[in-house]
């Protein structure tokens, strides 16, 4: 096993035990896991498959926590308690991929979104340049508000279950 894979089992252990994997907590389980140059990033999904919340992961230490910006201030079920109960959700995925794209076109000239993964009261989006994986970016599924995670740094590799 290569340095950079076992920062991702750990990174992926870790994540599965903030996830409350088995305690009954919150009973999430890992999915998509991306490795970038300043951390690891996780989808946390539900026991029927729904992303619940995303989290990071530090490469060196394994510490994980509740990712920056959207997943702690604009996720509904998971997120900060006081933003539990922000505006409905009236932006669909489609819009969101709309409002991403316009973004890009303005702030990142060249990239172009992914599809858009929805959360409780936000969608994430991967950024894209050339059909690669360049980051990632947030919609608000109340307000359309945008959200570009530039805390990753570059891309490197990611694994889907």
């Amino acid at each position: 096993m290569t340095s950079a894979q076992k920062q991702a089992a750990v990174a992926v252990a870790a994540a599965a035990a903030l996830a409350g994997v088995g305690t009954g907590v919150w009973d999430l389980r890992v999915g998509e896991v991306m490795q970038f140059s300043r951390n690891f990033y996780a989808e946390l999904l539900t026991a029927s498959g729904k992303r619940a919340t995303e989290v990071l992961g530090h490469p060196r230490s394994g510490a994980v926590w509740l990712e920056y910006g959207p997943a702690m201030m604009w996720n509904t079920e998971y997120g900060m308690p006081l933003h539990r109960n922000a505006a409905s959700e009236t932006v669909s995925a489609a819009e969101a991929r709309g409002i991403a794209r316009h973004w890009l076109d303005e702030h990142l000239s060249g990239r172009t979104p992914g599809d858009a993964e929805a959360f409780p009261g936000y969608y994430t989006l991967h950024t894209l340049k050339d059909g690669r994986i360049t980051g990632m970016l947030s919609v608000n599924a109340g307000t359309g508000q945008v959200r570009y995670h530039d805390w990753h740094g570059a891309f490197i590799a990611m694994r889907e279950d």
